[in-house]
């Protein structure tokens, strides 16, 4: 079921996808988009962080981001740890990969065999480079969960994560096989290193733009006839310093949306202090934005 909205704004037309449509990802023919997680950082709003999962013909392939909750997220959703071909994480704050090695624990018991592509930013300043990340986490003799180790050279029964770091400023591609392209492109988020992810399904693009200030001119056409677009509505129209310095505002985020022409918008990244003030912020992205427009629920389906 969705909610139709009207905003007193003319032509903007807003879809807020309801939870009760989970199934719906999970059952039928198509490609489908669903919401794990809509939130941010804070826990204060009855949302997981960022998660999202790409869905084929009812087979959950790609895997956007882990933030906390995404792993209860994944169980509801019905998704399957073994069908999974390509995990993306977008970058290293708690609230985008925070839940990933609970997702490889849970995956231990699944039988999967396979290797599983996983794909994040290199490393800068503060911040490790993926490989290193899970060094940090599984490597057998000093990994913060060393017993799940095998996840690293494919030992003691486990999948082994084949990993791509993600480094230049030029788009580049991750992962390809018979049914998916999956490319990435670092995007600014302050000093942290952030990717967006673009995955291609035959005439269909599926591009998760990350956390981004929204000052990368290459991100537009990186993001070119989107069929869909996830974007993330975090800071109002007046943010300044770190906040701006993060995240786009209302206005660049309809304004980028619009030059890449996106079939459709996806809005979500929410946090209480976001949604206080929501409808006036999406009235802003809607002004500069002529396209659908969705606010993004957990655990919603949003289909193509």
């Amino acid at each position: 079921m969705r909610l139709n909205i009207l905003l007193p704004i003319a032509a903007i037309l807003i879809t807020a996808a309801c939870a009760r449509s989970e199934a719906e990802c999970s059952s039928g023919d198509g490609i489908g988009l669903q919401v794990l997680g809509s939130g941010g950082p804070i826990a204060d709003d009855g949302r997981a962080s960022t998660g999202y999962i790409v869905w084929v013909d009812g087979v959950s392939r790609v895997l956007i981001d882990a933030g906390g909750g995404t792993f209860l997220r994944f169980g509801e959703a019905g998704a399957s740890f073994s069908d999974l071909d390509f995990v993306g994480l977008s970058h290293f704050h708690t609230d985008h990969s925070a839940d990933f090695p609970a997702l490889l624990k849970s995956g231990n018991f699944s039988g999967r065999k396979r290797p599983l592509h996983v794909a994040g930013p290199d490393a800068d300043g503060r911040f490790p480079g993926l490989e290193a990340w899970l060094e940090r986490l599984l490597n057998k003799e000093s990994g913060a969960y060393a017993y799940l180790a095998g996840f690293l050279d494919g030992t003691g029964g486990l999948p082994m994560l084949v990993s791509k770091e993600v480094s230049g400023e030029q788009a580049r591609l991750v992962f390809r096989n018979d049914q998916l392209v999956v490319e990435a492109m670092h995007v600014p988020h302050g000093i942290v290193p952030a990717v967006a992810f673009k995955v291609s399904i035959g005439e269909e693009t599926l591009v998760f733009a990350s956390d981004q200030n929204g000052s990368k001119a290459a991100f537009v056409d990186f993001a070119k006839d989107a069929s869909l677009l996830v974007m993330h509505l975090v800071v109002p129209e007046g943010a300044s310093g770190v906040a701006r310095r993060l995240h786009a505002p209302p206005s660049v985020v309809g304004l980028t949306a619009e030059k890449a022409n996106a079939r459709k918008l996806v809005l979500s990244h929410f946090m209480a202090r976001s949604l206080d003030g929501l409808e006036a912020n999406v009235e802003i992205v809607g002004s500069n934005y002529s396209g659908e427009i969705v606010i993004a629920e957990d655990l919603a389906c949003i289909r193509l």
